[in-house]
């Protein structure tokens, strides 16, 4: 059910909302976060569809702050979604005209689920300090996409600058599977330190960047960035080793080729994570990423780019 409110307040949100609660078309118990999402108007949809599918392993409050455009007349136009056009959630769309096109914790004061956590994620448009804003001020987690910045690395640069303990970006949680995989990967061969490591990957992907700084932060080896131009995300990773290297390559989107010191070549399920996925994970999880943290402010600076 969708529920237009043209003109609107947002305590006129809020009776609608208790109206339609009422009336048994919208069930608020076992809603354990709300989710604001900070964008603009017209990109709007694939972050509530994404936000939808990962609302059915945590149901939440969905509120939607979408920029319709500074320079109009100010109002407010609203729109609840319920039942099966919201997953398991309650999705409130606000389109913000003039003044109030800005993201303000007063647009949401009225709409937060009481005594329950706050995550905010800006899927377009990162700010320059995102515990600095309204929004992100009240906010338990904020999340962040630098891969959908005009320029990712900068954008890396902003969030270490900038970062506090509740922040991470979705360009890291792509690599989780990485990560495991390589963590396994080193698990089953000898004590040989790591001595160089080599991660290839797009020019522009972020999680190149991250995957970079997570091993030379942890493995305290020197790493050289290959960039690929011609292809997307993370491609190939070698770590060096006196006793042999291994490596792990991806030439394609789903299935990669892990390669070890005495055993033969493994080929493994490692396709690239979808939007929902990647947001699910970030719910999963209230409490600061510590490990996101150390790599985003000292991992980073210790990473260095080759063509």
């Amino acid at each position: 059910m969708i529920v237009d409110l043209p003109d609107t307040t947002t305590s006129k949100i809020s009776k609608k909302i208790t109206s339609l609660r009422e009336q048994g078309g919208v069930i608020a118990l076992g809603r354990v976060l709300t989710l604001v999402v900070v964008t603009k108007s017209g990109l709007e949809e694939e972050a509530i569809e994404a936000a939808n599918e990962a609302s059915r392993e945590h149901p939440c409050r969905i509120i939607v702050l979408a920029d319709a455009g500074s320079e109009a007349p100010n109002r407010l136009d609203a729109q609840i979604r319920v039942g099966g056009d919201a997953g398991a959630s309650e999705v409130i769309v606000l389109r913000g005209y003039g003044e109030l096109a800005k993201e303000s914790e007063s647009l949401v004061a009225a709409l937060l689920l009481p005594d329950a956590p706050i995550v905010a994620w800006w899927p377009h448009g990162a700010p320059e300090n995102a515990c600095e804003t309204s929004i992100g001020r009240i906010a338990h987690r904020r999340i962040t996409d630098s891969a959908n910045e005009a320029d990712p690395a900068a954008a890396l640069a902003r969030i270490r600058k900038t970062y506090r303990a509740g922040d991470t970006d979705l360009a890291w949680t792509r690599l989780t599977n990485w990560r495991l995989q390589l963590a396994a990967a080193l698990d089953q061969v000898d004590e040989s330190p790591v001595t160089a490591i080599a991660v290839e990957g797009a020019s522009d992907s972020p999680s190149t960047l991250l995957l970079a700084a997570w091993l030379t932060l942890f493995l305290d080896a020197p790493v050289q960035i290959v960039a690929d131009p011609a292809g997307t995300g993370i491609r190939r990773v070698r770590l060096s080793r006196a006793t042999g290297d291994v490596q792990l390559v991806r030439p394609g989107l789903t299935i990669a080729e892990l390669t070890q010191p005495g055993q033969p070549a493994q080929r493994i399920s490692l396709p690239r994570r979808s939007l929902r996925d990647c947001l699910a994970e970030e719910l999963r999880r209230l409490d600061p990423d510590d490990v996101f943290g150390e790599v985003i402010t000292m991992g980073l600076p210790r990473t260095n780019s080759k063509e």
